[in-house]
Order: C-alpha cells, then sequence, then structure tokens
C-alpha cells in the first residue's frame, strides 16, 4: 500500500529534447572561422617552441620559455601602450625575451649552474617580474596591431578568412619556422650548432667555440618566448592580465620534444594544441552538456596524453634528442 502510494506521488521527470538539441547548436561553428582562429591561437606556442628548438639543438636545456614569454608579454605590451606603435612592442618583447634568457645563458655556460633548476628559477623569477610590472597596465587597450588585408584576395569566400587576413606575426611565425628549418639543414652555421649538440667536446677539438655558439642560441629562443608572449597580449587577448600565458611556455618545451626536435613537426604541434584550445571555446559557446572545467582541461590534458605515448617509444625518442642536451660544458675537460 505505501509503495503504491509512493509511485502515485512520484512522477518522472519529462525530458525536452527540442530544447536541449536548441541548448546544444553545433551548427554555429563555423569551420572556416575555426581554422583561421586555430592558427591564431597556435602563433604564440608556435614562436615559443620554436625557439626552443634551436635551444635543445644546441645542447642546452632551458625550462625557463614561461618566464621570457609571460615577460615578453608584459613588455611588448607596455612599449607599445607607451609608444601607440606595436612594431616597437614586439622588439621590445624580443629584447625582454632575450635579456633574461642571458641571465641563464651566463648562469648555465660560464658559472655551470644546473640547467634544470636555473631554468626553473626563471620561470619563477619572470612570472613575479611581470607582476609588478604589470600592475600599471592592467584594463589598458594596446594599439591595434597589423593585419595582412589584402584588396581582393582577403575577400574570397574561403581561402581569404584562412590565409590572407591574419596579423602579420601569424606569417612572421610560418617564416621563422621555414627559415629555421633552412638553417638547420642547409648552413654551415646550422651544422656547427647541431655539432655542438650532439658532441660538444668533439666541436671544441675542431676549433668551435661551444660557449658562443650555445650563449647565441639562447638568446635566440629568449627572443622567440618574448614574440610569443607579445603575440598574445597583443594580438590574440589583447590587454594584460597577471599569469596570462597559463602554460603556453611549459606546452611548448613538450611540442619540442612531441616534435622529436623538427621544425615541420613543431609546426604540427603548435596547431594541433591551437586547434584544441579553439575548439573547446566554440563547444562551449554551442552549449554541449559537458562541464566547462573538462573542457578547459582538455588542452593540457591531451598534451599529456601525447608525451605519455612517446614516452612508450622512449629508445626511438631519445634517438633524435642532441646527445649533448643538458650536459654543461668546460673547455677545461
Amino acid at each position: 500500500m505505501q509503495g503504491a502510494a509512493y509511485d502515485a506521488l512520484w512522477t518522472p521527470p519529462k525530458l525536452d529534447f527540442k530544447q536541449d538539441i536548441s541548448v546544444m547548436d553545433l551548427s554555429s561553428i563555423s569551420p572556416t572561422l575555426l581554422v583561421a582562429s586555430l592558427m591564431v591561437a597556435a602563433t604564440p606556442i608556435l614562436l615559443a617552441a620554436i625557439g626552443e628548438l634551436v635551444v635543445e639543438k644546441s645542447g642546452v636545456l632551458n625550462l625557463g620559455v614561461e618566464g621570457m614569454m609571460i615577460i615578453g608579454a608584459i613588455a611588448g605590451f607596455a612599449a607599445a601602450v607607451g609608444t601607440g606603435s606595436p612594431i616597437i612592442g614586439f622588439l621590445c618583447a624580443a629584447l625582454g625575451g632575450a635579456a633574461l634568457s642571458l641571465v641563464f645563458a651566463l648562469l648555465t655556460q660560464f658559472f655551470l649552474s644546473n640547467q634544470v633548476a636555473t631554468g626553473l628559477a626563471l620561470t619563477l623569477f619572470g612570472l613575479g617580474l611581470s607582476a609588478l610590472m604589470g600592475q600599471s597596465y592592467i584594463g589598458i587597450k594596446p594599439p591595434a596591431s597589423v593585419k595582412l588585408d589584402l584588396p581582393v584576395i582577403s575577400d574570397l569566400p574561403i581561402l581569404g578568412p584562412i590565409l590572407f587576413s591574419h596579423d602579420i606575426t601569424v606569417y612572421a611565425a610560418l617564416g621563422l619556422v621555414a627559415g629555421v628549418w633552412w638553417f638547420l639543414k642547409y648552413t654551415r652555421g646550422g651544422l656547427i650548432l647541431r655539432a655542438v649538440g650532439e658532441s660538444h667536446d668533439a666541436a671544441h677539438a675542431l676549433g668551435y667555440k661551444v660557449v658562443k655558439v650555445r650563449i647565441m642560441a639562447i638568446m635566440f629562443g629568449g627572443a622567440c618566448a618574448g614574440l610569443g608572449g607579445a603575440s598574445l597580449s597583443l594580438v590574440r587577448v589583447p590587454q594584460w592580465t597577471e599569469g596570462m600565458t597559463a602554460g603556453a611556455g611549459w606546452i611548448a618545451l613538450a611540442i619540442v620534444v612531441f616534435a622529436s626536435w623538427k621544425p615541420a613537426r613543431v609546426l604540427l604541434g603548435a596547431y594541433l594544441f591551437g586547434g584544441v584550445a579553439v575548439l573547446q571555446l566554440n563547444l562551449q559557446a554551442a552549449g554541449v552538456s559537458i562541464p566547462v572545467e573538462y573542457l578547459s582541461m582538455s588542452p593540457y590534458l591531451i598534451t599529456i596524453i601525447v608525451l605519455v605515448v612517446m614516452s612508450a617509444h622512449r629508445n626511438k625518442a631519445a634517438l633524435n634528442a642532441p646527445a649533448a642536451l643538458g650536459r654543461a660544458f668546460h673547455a677545461s675537460r
């Protein structure tokens, strides 16, 4: 009797499937805009990753990419706001990242400090210094950066938004990837850089300046990381927010490993991460019935999964890594 009374009182909830479908509207996601946004989102990570690839090719492991990116972000933002020129902002961002990387170079190449510990300290220092420098720039909008706007080509239905309507930094990053690939493969300087990264003792015996080569590579990587930070604060999210890199430097480090220290694969890895980051934002806007926290962590989760899969083939990955990576060099040995 009690069970019958309970059944009479309880009625199952009515599900309005039409309302659920209207909330989750995947048709609002435009593939063209998705690909175009992917390229913009991947540019900061691509710049930082291609710079770190050159650093690691010289045999140096710099874990301070995050710190150099955030310093580049605030230095470029402050310079662009102060001068009204985004070009000067990018130049100051590259100088800021290179200056911070020079500190790492002096500590690791002259004082032979531990590269891992020094890189971590560099990241913490960069995050703290950027927070201090950026206190007076919160809520300020930077000047608009230059976009490629060709009269007829940019108005093409699909190719226009994807290929010919981006900020100039997108094309600069692609050109930088091509330039690094050409430099490492076809130039004498690239051959010397790779020789130093494979065996610094042998390179030193042949008369090459190992420390000089590595310092130049470290500063190049710092400049690229600074440009990546500036493209984040001036282009992708045109504002300054404390800690706005949000782990992008660590993702860049992971992409270098994922790419097996090859420039073309760095491009693929950066675009893969950028695609996942943009897709999760579009899925949130479309009202997909997945908690926002899960969607927000999906790019980092996929990065971890890729690294775990690669670690299963550790021997194969080790063959592509520079043999002297992370090893200190002293000319007297």
